[in-house]
């Protein structure tokens, strides 16, 4: 197996250990794709990856085995399509030499049939899900995921630049996000999603970009990203397009500029994801806008654009140097705009870093 397999699988299997699991099944997912390099083909044929103490194998279907070995030298247990899975599991953890009252840590994102394949298979065994386990190792980035972090979110300033430097009077939402998207073409990068709101259309977190044209004197909201050697960016950003930004939006704008900053000082190596959100979202809270803060302040960013450790009001989750996430508040006022304004950093021991470098304060494009 490749070297960074087998440091993952070993570190994999000194976290099962702490954490008392006696086997880890992940499915064709982002952990499979993490843990072994390898992304079978997704259908409803079983296929997952089972780690115990003392083996790491594969279910696999025949049909798609000689395709995934090219990724992978971890051996497989094959069942054919006139046979099915059963007797192919059954060896596999046969294998795995589990314990008489194993603890089993089921891929979250694995498919519900994969999951009750192998937990009614072994009796309905204990179980947990894989956020402390495979989670909890990819939460903590390696250097060179950080790296490769850092390259994509380069890729995403130029990117979010050239975005604001297309805007002008008449200009369809969907013709601002082809001008990003071909940053990241010319890049060699994917588009992940991009959300270009003018106006109104900003105070919805969610937006989707479509066909509404620019008029002078509007708010401009940006959130985009792409795939970059395999790992994600995300930034949003805002403007003003026009000559005279209106009192309430300079207010806002520079109310959800300060919450972002005071995300980022908050976090720190030992603080409590809570501490951040709380930091932001007390920010907005003091300038009267509290009610108009309608989610989470962050999310973690590696594998997945959307992963732990979650920046929410409850989450207990200690933050740890090599974590990598978004502090991202919002202030959306429905029927005139919403501003939201996101970085994405790693945790070094003296702090956060941004990614990403492109200026928080929005500008005035006229």
């Amino acid at each position: 197996m490749s070297a960074t397999t087998q440091d993952r699988i070993a570190r994999l299997r000194d976290r099962m250990a702490a954490t008392g699991c006696d086997l880890v099944a992940v499915g064709p997912t982002s952990h499979m794709r993490w843990l072994a390099g390898a992304d079978p083909h997704g259908d409803e044929r079983p296929v997952m990856l089972l780690v115990s103490q003392t083996h790491a194998g594969f279910l696999m279907p025949a049909l798609n085995a000689d395709s995934v070995r090219q990724a992978t030298d971890l051996p497989f247990e094959t069942w054919a399509d006139a046979d099915g899975p059963a007797a192919a599991l059954e060896r596999l953890r046969g294998t795995c030499a589990l314990p008489a009252d194993p603890m089993v840590a089921v891929d979250e994102a694995m498919r519900a049939d994969f999951a009750l394949l192998l937990l009614d298979a072994m009796g309905g065994p204990r179980r947990s899900f894989c956020d402390g386990t495979v989670g909890w190792l990819r939460a903590r980035k390696e250097p060179e995921e950080i790296d490769r972090l850092r390259a994509s979110a380069a890729l995403n300033d130029r990117a979010m630049a050239a975005g604001f430097a297309c805007l002008r009077e008449g200009i369809a939402e969907s013709e601002v996000a082809d001008a990003i998207r071909a940053v990241y073409a010319e890049a060699g990068a994917t588009p992940a999603f991009t959300i270009v709101g003018f106006g109104a259309n900003g105070a919805f977190p969610h937006h989707h970009t479509g066909a509404t044209r620019l008029a002078p004197e509007t708010a401009v909201l940006i959130d985009t990203g792409c795939v970059l050697d395999g790992y994600p960016s995300d930034m949003t950003r805002c403007a003003w397009f026009g000559r005279d930004p209106s009192p309430e939006f300079a207010r806002v704008a520079e109310t959800v500029r300060r919450a972002t900053e005071a995300g980022i000082a908050a976090a720190r190596p030992g603080a409590r994801a809570r501490d951040v959100d709380a930091a932001a979202r007390g920010v907005i809270e003091a300038a009267g806008y509290g009610p108009r803060f309608v989610h989470r302040t962050g999310h973690g960013l590696g594998v997945d654009i959307h992963e732990p450790p979650w920046i929410t009001a409850t989450s207990e989750d200690e933050l740890a140097p090599g974590m990598v996430f978004s502090v991202e508040p919002g202030i959306y006022l429905p029927g005139a705009f919403g501003i939201r304004i996101e970085d994405i950093v790693v945790l070094g021991r003296d702090g956060a870093e941004p990614l990403g470098h492109y200026d928080r304060v929005p500008a005035v494009i006229g």
